[in-house]
């Protein structure tokens, strides 16, 4: 991750903190015993996967609807409708059940590298953005797909 600035790298990485603990916490029976007792089901396992990963996956759009704010022209149409798909596919896809949601995160996840990519080659996101993305969006969708294999 060198070149990228500090405050998104060391961002980034604890954005991941959630999603690290729910696939612990749904690794681990007993520290999801553990964790149900201390802090409720909602931070724990599946649910917290879920939960979270939604809304990551959202405010990622929002980034991208950022980058979007810097286009002029014949793209600046598409990049703002390209923004919104993250949004619209957790909107649209998250919520027909635990693990058919994390699956749909995980596609969501993976569509959003490609916007990423998109958008860092039209010139519109940082030219570090990738180098950033990359290992976050491996690092998430490895949270979201263990519990499936489990």
């Amino acid at each position: 991750m060198t070149g990228i600035p500090r405050a998104p790298r060391l961002l980034g990485l604890a954005g991941l903190a959630p999603l690290l603990w729910g696939t612990l916490s749904a690794a681990v029976p007993g520290l999801f015993d553990i964790g149900i007792q201390t802090v409720g089901p909602r931070f724990m396992g599946i649910y917290l996967l879920n939960f979270y990963g939604t809304v990551l996956l959202v405010f990622m759009s929002g980034i991208l609807w950022g980058f979007a704010s810097r286009a002029d022209g014949p793209v600046a149409g598409p990049a703002y409708g390209l923004s919104a798909l993250p949004a619209i596919w957790a909107f649209l896809m998250v919520g027909g059940g635990p693990e058919s949601s994390l699956v749909a995160l995980i596609g969501g996840y993976l569509g959003l590298l490609l916007l990423d990519g998109f958008f860092w080659k039209i010139g519109l996101a940082p030219a570090w953005w990738l180098r950033l993305r990359l290992p976050l969006v491996a690092v998430a969708v490895g949270c979201l797909a263990l519990p499936l294999l489990l």
